[in-house]
């Protein structure tokens, strides 16, 4: 018989739950799963992962949903979704991605205070009859070993700055001469 180590997952089973909110910790300076700190937002490794190189992305400013972003703070979080792919695909080669948000506690949030999105990394064959028959799942790598591998992929990348695009008609958002050019006659 195969016997499966997966200790990080005790301390979340029989640990006491830490008083106050994941995220806003995770934007300390000390903070050790913290991969990346943007204008607005942050990437962080999951302390319990469903899959190996499972991440969480999630605004700095503590808010429950999406209509409490400004549009900056939601462009940059999409940004830091966007990142948080490249950064994996480069580190661990997945074959895919579940990216996600659950909002409210009956949609699957675990910390519905503050808004964040999954980016779970998928291989062909990483789900097995371990998940289905008994809801064991297998992580391959250690935590910090995945932290550490990731680590120089977010050090590289600088935060992007916020663009904001104003709409056509809107305020500022006036077409230029050029692009309003009336078609030549023939």
């Amino acid at each position: 018989m195969k016997v499966l180590w997966a200790p990080w997952r005790i301390e979340y089973i029989l640990g006491e739950k830490e008083e106050g909110c994941v995220f806003c910790k995770a934007d300390d300076p000390g903070a050790e799963l913290t991969l990346y700190r943007g204008g607005t937002t942050l990437v962080l490794m999951n302390k319990f992962p469903y899959n190996n190189g499972h991440l969480l992305v999630a605004p700095r400013r503590h808010v429950a949903g999406l209509d409490a972003l400004s549009s900056a703070e939601m462009t940059e979080l999409l940004q830091a979704v966007e990142r948080s792919v490249a950064a994996l695909k480069a580190a661990i080669r997945p074959d895919g991605f579940n990216i996600g948000l659950n909002l409210g506690r009956v949609a699957g949030a675990g910390i519905e205070e503050h808004l964040h999105f999954h980016v779970v990394p998928r291989w062909f064959g990483d789900t097995n009859a371990l998940a289905v028959i008994d809801d064991v799942r297998v992580i391959p790598q250690h935590l910090m070993e995945t932290c550490a591998l990731l680590r120089p992929h977010f050090a590289r990348q600088v935060p992007a700055p916020v663009r904001s695009r104003p709409r056509p008609g809107a305020p500022g958002g006036k077409r230029s001469a050029s692009q309003t050019a009336t078609p030549r006659r023939s």
